[in-house]
């Protein structure tokens, strides 16, 4: 499921903070900071899907993501190669190396850390 801009900000603090109230997550905007009633609602549209559960204490709600920032990147990844390169990883990275114009040496650069992280998970799954 796709998050809007406004829910993916509120997951993005609640990931970083882990847990917290209305006022902890508004702390944590820059600049421009929305209205408490605008956090709180958009916590409550992220409960309804399912990616913000709350407990309550006293009187104040305190609200944490039900999905870890990996999983959500993970979907949001298969489903971007899905929908735009027909499921093929070689074709979004042959697209994003033609369009940065990565030299030769970036290239290789990109298939050894790729070979590397591979390895390091085929090594963790085994020892399990």
């Amino acid at each position: 499921m796709q998050l809007t801009k406004a829910e993916e900000q509120i997951m993005q603090i609640l990931w970083s903070i882990e847990e917290g109230t209305v006022q902890d997550i508004l702390q944590k905007f820059a600049d421009s900071k929305p209205a408490r009633t605008t956090i709180a609602t958009v916590l409550n549209i992220l409960e309804t899907k399912q990616f913000v559960e709350h407990r309550t204490e006293g009187r104040v709600n305190i609200y944490k993501a039900t999905i870890s920032k990996d999983n959500y990147s993970k979907k949001q990844l298969f489903g971007f190669v899905k929908d735009y390169f027909n499921g093929s990883f070689s074709s979004m990275v042959s697209f994003f190396a033609k369009e940065s114009n990565f030299t030769i040496e970036e290239m290789d650069e990109l298939l050894e850390e790729t070979r590397h992280a591979l390895n390091e998970d085929n090594s963790d799954n085994n020892q399990q």
